[in-house]
């Protein structure tokens, strides 16, 4: 059977409905199906049966993923193995007795006709759709009467873009025309404090939701609002990054390391020591100064002396090397010429053309995710240069449209974090979906700069853990971890409004409506609060469009009063058992004709 939540002990509803023509009245499961075995997919259904009395099923291609664990694994899932999302795959994993579909695909034309068939076998059918094309979005939610369209990517790159800056600060939370940003408490007014999230005076346990709030050092406070048609940078925020400082002879030392290769640079400087050592001694022993001997040289090396009889051995020897010296010179200039604009045509092409600033941040893996960070770092007015194994990745266009400097090769490899300067930058932003390839980016960017700040994307939670004590990683991010709570609550239709990720944890953002008849009608606002799980922000009146924000403890609680929290998973689902009414007494299950 499915799992529950250890903090839920509510007793399955008696419901009614419409199955296979028939009304099946009595003790019944909410059934779920989800399209799809990666990550996010897998972890979706984990959460699906955190609530008593679900049912998932799952339809998996035949082809799956090795570095995932195997959804079929999963207790009390029913599993549909299937390539084509067409009628007779949903009919055969019982859409028609669904009460969602979830579309997981990393698909988007694929997703909108798998939901456009889906209604053909169940026309009341809520579904929520994982889409990462923004305006394609938007455009789906006309096509369908109850559709929740969702991006992973969107979700989770604020917090790689904010880990990578040593921040914070999320994307701005939008609630009741107020505007909510995640911030150190040092940095905000105290005045402007609507909760404090997180205690991390311990380096070893983070404390969530700490019972005395004047102990937090991340909170949740009220921003600025932005005003209407700025632009990014004056509506996000910092504009460049703190401590950021031009520097221009380290830009002309990279630029011209960036002209000529390794060899050519290492034969330049061999023949520049033999200029240098013959030069010295030729102007020793005619004895003349600095400028004459440095014509003197010069003129040697380029046209080479004339050859005069009765001279010192020495002198003769000196003379010798110089014009070899200058033998070489020509054809090493003419090398580094042509190399030099051969490589700044390739740069063009590539979207190379930029040399980057110090402080900028690497980041690999042009996917969903990686695009939308490298997306919302430039907005931030961040220099980035970005890396990916192939050519044509999903986020190759958007980086050549912002004109960041995009590099194609294996980020495995050193020479290729060499090359976007990851002995310079200010961090390394690994997200690319293979776990051991990223440690190894890592690791090999660890090595370039020993006090590197690694933002790595992981999917196993434990893998993760070991490589923090290991390697001293500390700061990884798990994407599906981040995405699937908001995913499971648009699909049960509970109002998740927004997620905030506080190092490995996850805090929802969430409205609860307080039914008729439950333990909290008529109770104080204060009941409402659970240290370490639930913190009540808002309260919105029955009818109400505004809510009081903060109420007092002894404020009474109405039922249809909308709560507005800030929860821990297994927090929000004690909360919403609270906020229910009763569990009828169940009956025994029986069939009538329809």
């Amino acid at each position: 059977m499915a799992t529950t939540d250890p903090w839920h002990s509510r007793a399955r509803r008696t419901v009614s409905r419409l199955r296979g023509g028939r009304w099946v009245i009595g003790s019944a499961e909410a059934h779920y199906v989800v399209c799809g075995s990666d990550p996010l997919a897998y972890r979706l259904v984990n959460e699906l049966l955190r609530e008593p009395g679900t049912q998932v099923t799952v339809i998996a291609g035949s082809r799956r993923r090795s570095d995932v664990p195997d959804i079929c694994d999963i207790e009390g899932v029913r599993v549909v193995i299937s390539d084509r999302l067409d009628e007779e795959t949903f009919r055969k994993a019982r859409l028609n007795t669904a009460l969602g579909l979830a579309l997981m695909q990393q698909d988007d034309v694929g997703n909108i006709h798998a939901a456009l068939r889906a209604q053909q076998v169940n026309p009341d059918l809520r579904l929520v759709i994982r889409i990462f094309n923004a305006q394609l979005g938007e455009g789906i939610k006309r096509l369908f009467a109850d559709c929740a369209v969702m991006s992973d990517a969107a979700m989770a790159a604020p917090a790689f873009a904010a880990a990578a800056l040593g921040e914070v600060e999320q994307d701005d939370i939008w609630l009741y025309g107020r505007v909510l940003r995640v911030a150190r408490r040092a940095d905000v007014r105290d005045v402007d404090v609507v909760c404090g999230l997180a205690d991390t005076g311990d380096p070893s346990r983070l404390a969530i939701l700490p019972e005395n709030q004047d102990t937090a050092d991340v909170v949740l406070a009220e921003a600025a609002t932005p005003s209407p048609g700025a632009p990014p940078e004056a509506t996000k925020r910092r504009g460049r990054v703190r401590g950021q400082r031009s520097r221009p002879l380290r830009g002309l030392t990279r630029v011209a390391r960036a002209m000529v290769t390794r060899k050519i640079g290492l034969t330049g400087l061999a023949i520049a020591a033999v200029v240098v050592f013959a030069g010295i001694g030729l102007s020793r022993y005619e004895s003349v100064d600095f400028v004459d001997g440095l014509y003197l040289t010069v003129l040697t090396t380029i046209s080479g002396a004339e050859p005069e009889k009765g001279q010192p051995l020495r002198v003769e020897i000196l003379q010798v090397l110089l014009t070899v010296a200058g033998l070489a010179l020509i054809p090493l200039i003419t090398a580094a010429v042509v190399e030099a604009i051969v490589r700044a045509r390739l740069a063009v092409a590539m979207g190379r053309d930029r040399a980057p600033r110090s402080n900028h941040v690497v980041v690999v893996g042009l996917g969903n995710v990686g695009t939308r960070v490298i997306r919302q770092l430039y907005d931030l007015g961040v220099e980035v240069v970005a890396i990916d194994k192939s050519e044509t990745a999903r986020g190759a266009a958007v980086a050549r449209e912002l004109g960041i400097p995009f590099l194609v090769g294996d980020a495995a490899s050193e020479q290729v974090l060499r090359d976007a300067y990851v002995q310079d930058c200010q961090a390394l932003v690994i997200a690319s979906t293979d776990d051991v390839t990223n440690l190894q980016t890592a690791l090999h960017g660890r090595a370039l700069q020993r006090d590197l700040r690694v933002v790595m994307r992981l999917f196993d939670g434990d893998f993760a853990e070991k490589i923090e004590k290991a390697f001293n990683i500390a700061t990884s991010r798990s994407v599906s971890y981040l995405a699937a709570p908001a995913f499971a609550g648009a699909l049960i239709k509970r109002e998740v409004l927004a997620t905030i990720p506080l190092d490995r944890h996850v805090l929802l953002v969430a409205e609860v409506t307080v039914a008729a008849g439950s333990p909290l009608e008529g109770g104080p606002a204060v009941a409402v609060n659970q240290p370490n799980w639930v913190r009540l922000i808002a309260l919105a009146r029955f009818g109400e469009p505004r809510p009081i924000w903060v109420p007092a403890p002894g404020y009474k609680i109405a039922a249809g009063d909308r709560l507005t929290v800030v929860a821990r998973r297994a927090g929000l689902t004690r909360l919403l058992d609270q906020a229910s009414p009763p569990p009828e007494p169940e009956e025994p299950t029986t069939t009538v004709p329809a």
